[in-house]
């Protein structure tokens, strides 16, 4: 894999030139945290973010999208939308980089069915990845989430006053070629720095959670009485489906125009966790009650996934533990799954 030294003075610069490939979209503060907006000013970029609200999958699979226009006579029209928008999303952290890369499993050309509208707003996206610091509540490393190999154009190592850049495709090394002026060669003193840090940031992680044979205890603790007590606890509120970059949940509306033959359809994200997600015609519903829901997402995070795609869809960037208002924490869950009953309380933000 190519790589380069960027300058920390020419940052600025080099997200000038990233405009020319693409709407640049970057981390910034907003109440409550951090957000992916659209970049109008260099001051507002905030490359020392936690974790961003919502993650970076919105770009990818909308909250709400219009797939087609429907009409009587005419048919249907299929809705463009944005889907070939480029953007350029900066500062992405490798856990959201694994993250949309989980998505493309499900939606993208290795899947079955492969989504036309995910695939046309991934081509259409050049993703600038940056790594972090680990707070309280990272555990990407036990999800084997805390480094990527794939799934971006250029990624940036801080070492110190310069990103070490990696390059991940040959747009990435179009967008090197096109700030030359701005990049440096790499010397051996930066690939110690790098390895030291690499090395420093394992040590900064505080939480982890240990995943090998996961599928067969959630196999085994099926009837566990902890599905209950979280049931107890759980407000069906979505929430952590809401933030998590690997919920792909769904539901269709079909909307009618009053006094016309003609309407739209739209897709809006679901989640596993709502009374009305497992209903089907005549008002049957197989998963009820809210222990029933729950485990559903744990097992589905947990061992599901693991059995279709080798690994948990699980990513370990904490957001799940911090928005969820009544405390249920994916470690502590997996953690008492396996017979450790000294496992901590959730931690709380």
């Amino acid at each position: 894999m190519k790589t380069t030294k960027l300058p920390k003075s020419a940052l600025e610069s080099f997200v000038t030139l990233l405009a020319q490939f693409g709407e640049v979209h970057a981390p910034v503060a907003r109440s409550g945290g951090f957000a992916f907006e659209r970049l109008t000013r260099w001051d507002d970029v905030r490359l020392d973010y936690t974790r961003t609200l919502l993650p970076p999958k919105k770009y990818l699979l909308p909250p709400r999208e219009t797939l087609f226009h429907f009409d009587g006579e005419q048919g249907y029209t299929a809705e463009a939308e944005d889907v070939r928008k480029r953007i350029v999303l900066f500062g992405v952290h490798p856990c959201d980089v694994y993250g949309m890369n989980i998505l493309e499993e499900v939606y993208g050309q290795k899947s079955k069915f492969p989504d036309p509208y995910f695939e046309s707003r991934r081509r259409n996206v050049v993703l600038v990845g940056i790594d972090c610091v680990p707070d309280e509540f990272c555990f990407c490393q036990s999800m084997r989430a805390d480094f990527v190999e794939h799934g971006f154009d250029l990624f940036l190592y801080d070492i110190g006053d310069d990103y070490l850049v990696l390059v991940g495709t040959a747009l990435g090394d179009d967008i090197v070629i096109a700030g030359r002026k701005l990049v440096r060669e790499v010397t051996p003193a930066d690939i110690d720095e790098y390895k030291q840090r690499s090395t420093d940031k394992r040590e900064q992680l505080q939480r982890s959670v240990a995943i090998h044979e996961l599928p067969e205890i959630f196999e085994i603790e099926w009837d566990s009485p902890l599905w209950d007590e979280l049931g107890e606890r759980c407000l069906s509120c979505g929430i952590c489906t809401t933030v998590c970059p690997t919920c792909y949940c769904y539901e269709q509306r079909d909307t009618v125009e009053l006094g016309h033959c003609a309407g739209q359809r739209m897709r809006c994200w679901d989640s596993c966790l709502f009374h009305t997600h497992a209903m089907v015609a005549g008002g049957e519903n197989f998963r009820e009650n809210r222990t029933d829901r729950i485990k559903f997402r744990f097992y589905h995070k947990q061992r599901g996934f693991v059995a279709e795609y080798g690994r948990p869809s699980c990513v370990g960037c904490g957001r799940c533990t911090v928005a969820c208002p009544v405390g249920i924490d994916m470690i502590d869950v997996i953690d008492r799954l396996r017979g450790n009953r000294d496992a901590s309380q959730p931690a709380r933000a």
